[in-house]
């Protein structure tokens, strides 16, 4: 593993890891964590460590303002989370490879749906448990939408932690138009979903499924819930995600 450091979208630098399997890699791959998550969740970890037994070498990072990162995250948006996935893909590209492989959990899987599109040497994107639409984390804040429309922020509890949302949050994800970005995606999509997932329901699964271009491909997670924290489920994702790439990342068949 290396520790690395580049400049987001905000000009803050940005934490990020390296992990690089026992011999030299055979593609690269990108991961981004789900909504005021982190680069070090457990799930992620695990996911990290079975594609790297796969031969993969995953970069991934804490978006601006989050874990180990500068940065305000209340002055952050899914826009913003956007344009720190290209500047990942940026320093990938000019000090390692360009990933071939972007991978996305929750709300970061959204934002790979959208970033992706523009990148040409990414030949497989991967979501789990990804929104359909930026608006469903507002059911997160509650009855705390309504004080941060009017007063302009409010704190809302997340996970146990508070995080202070303001206005310009939910201006910028109501105004995002997913399904024409899955559309014009146009790259092979693996989409990993939970049929019992009380966070971002089955459903959205569905709507990403119906508005991708082909080859598109779906696993049910079965009974694993939405941050895969149940034993072996982080690991299982990672299985089903190397054995689908094998098709698309020539590198793997060496």
């Amino acid at each position: 593993m290396e520790k690395l450091e580049f400049e987001g979208a905000q000009g803050h630098s940005l934490s990020a890891r390296l992990d690089l399997p026992a011999g030299k890699p055979l593609a690269y791959a990108l991961f981004a964590h789900c909504f005021t998550c982190g680069k070090d969740l457990t799930p992620a970890s695990r996911i990290v460590q079975a594609l790297n037994d796969e031969g993969i070498a995953v970069l991934r990072f804490d978006f601006t303002g989050l874990g180990q990162s500068k940065g305000e995250f209340e002055d952050t948006n899914f826009t913003s989370n956007v344009d720190d996935l290209h500047k990942a893909i940026d320093y990938m590209r000019e000090n390692l490879e360009a990933p071939s492989l972007i991978i996305g959990h929750s709300l970061g899987g959204t934002a790979v749906l959208v970033a992706a599109k523009d990148v040409e040497e990414i030949n497989a994107v991967v979501t789990i448990g990804a929104p359909s639409n930026t608006t469903n984390v507002m059911k997160q804040f509650g009855c705390d939408v309504e004080t941060i429309e009017s007063d302009g922020e409010a704190e809302v509890k997340l996970a146990g932690r508070p995080f202070t949302i303001k206005k310009q949050f939910l201006d910028d994800i109501k105004s995002q138009d997913i399904r024409h970005a899955v559309h014009e995606l146009k790259k092979p999509l693996l989409i990993c979903h939970s049929p019992i997932d009380d966070t971002v329901p089955i459903e959205h699964a569905a709507d990403i499924y119906k508005w991708a271009m082909h080859p598109k491909s779906f696993i049910s997670l079965n009974t694993h819930d939405h941050l895969l924290f149940a034993e072996g489920a982080a690991e299982y994702v990672a299985r089903c995600v190397s054995a689908w790439a094998w098709a698309y990342l020539p590198n793997l068949h060496d």
